[in-house]
């Protein structure tokens, strides 16, 4: 994971295309959209807020449902219905000042602490309730069409909404 996060940011730097005008100090961020996983499409909305100008501190709320087939060769097939919702913080560098970017685009990577509470109908064939931690990383990007409102894409794990986001940022 870690060779393919270095790999990834030194694609995206060689190519320029990802970056955008960092937070302001003091300023906040809404993040808010769709994620990709194995186990459904996870929806997610957070907010970033400038600590440094270069620097945001962020957290994150998501929330996945889905349903899967288990076959049990003594009991047969069972239909069960199963949510994730996941609470993160993160921390992200943005790469505009040190890299002279133009301020309608935005280039960060940065770590994630991720709270998953797993819940499972009961059909499930396991354990109805599993909670776990991850860490993670992400990197990403943002385009402004104006000064407050652009859209972002970011690559990671160790989150609910591991793989892949897209959605919409607002600047209050």
């Amino acid at each position: 994971m870690k060779k393919a996060t270095i790999l990834a940011v030194f694609c995206l730097l060689s190519i320029g295309a990802f970056a955008q005008s960092p937070l302001d100090k003091g300023a906040l961020q809404l993040n808010a959209g769709f994620g990709t996983s194995g186990w459904g499409t996870p929806i997610y909305v957070g907010l970033d807020y400038g600590i440094h100008e270069d620097i945001t501190l962020g957290g994150e709320f998501s929330f996945r449902s889905y349903n899967q087939s288990y076959y049990n060769s003594a009991y047969g097939n069972y239909e069960y219905k199963s949510t994730i919702m996941g609470i993160g913080i993160n921390g992200n560098y943005h790469f505009n000042r040190v890299m002279d970017i133009p301020s309608e685009w935005d280039f960060y990577v940065g770590p994630s602490l991720n709270f998953y509470i797993w819940n499972y109908d009961d059909n499930y064939p396991g354990t109805n309730d599993n909670s776990d931690i991850g860490l993670g990383a992400q990197i990403g990007g943002r385009y402004f069409f104006t000064d407050n409102f652009g859209l972002n894409l970011e690559l990671g794990g160790g989150s609910a909404t591991n793989g892949a986001k897209f959605g919409i940022t607002y600047i209050f």
